[in-house]
């Protein structure tokens, strides 16, 4: 039968609980166009980071 070395504190047994609450990266809306977007990451809906227009989501007729 296995035998506790030492007691185990309160906060340690708390931190290793705490991971089972984590729900992953919830997602924001976009401040120019209102679609879902996560964030921290450039919008797939309009192409905006922030305040700049970082990637042309609109399709070209070559």
């Amino acid at each position: 039968m296995a035998v506790q070395q030492s007691k185990v504190s309160k906060m340690r047994v708390r931190i290793r609980h705490a991971a089972n609450r984590y729900r992953g990266v919830e997602p924001t809306n976009c401040s120019s166009c209102g679609a879902p977007c996560l964030p921290h990451r450039v919008c797939k809906a309009c192409g905006m980071y922030g305040n700049r227009q970082v990637l042309n989501t609109g399709s070209r007729q070559g």
